[in-house]
């Protein structure tokens, strides 16, 4: 059996495109959701500093997560979205150690 795997990743928008990068985040999710091995895909924006901007993803294994990056939405957004972040984005891979609340 495959091991869940979860992904947190902090983007940081460029000064005057914090909206424009959230609204290209949240184009994401729709389709994203949608893939097979999606278990949640979430956008998140940073009460104290608007410019920070936190996806926080499950999916089912590391292979779906990398069929994931493979998609041509996710390739657009990674190729079109260099002018709207400042800096390289943190992406944080991470394996649930404790027991799912649901039981799952």
């Amino acid at each position: 059996m495959a091991t869940k795997l979860s992904l947190v990743a902090f983007l940081r928008a460029s000064a005057g495109n914090e909206e424009a990068l959230g609204q290209r985040l949240l184009a994401l999710v729709d389709a994203s959701r949608q893939e097979p091995g999606c278990i949640n895909y979430d956008v998140h924006q940073s009460n104290d500093d608007p410019a920070v901007w936190v996806m926080y993803e499950n999916w089912r294994s590391r292979e779906d997560l990398d069929s994931h990056f493979e998609t041509p939405y996710l390739q657009a957004f990674l190729s079109d979205s260099h002018g709207l972040l400042e800096g390289e984005f943190g992406m944080h891979y991470l394996t649930m150690k404790s027991a799912p609340a649901s039981g799952d």
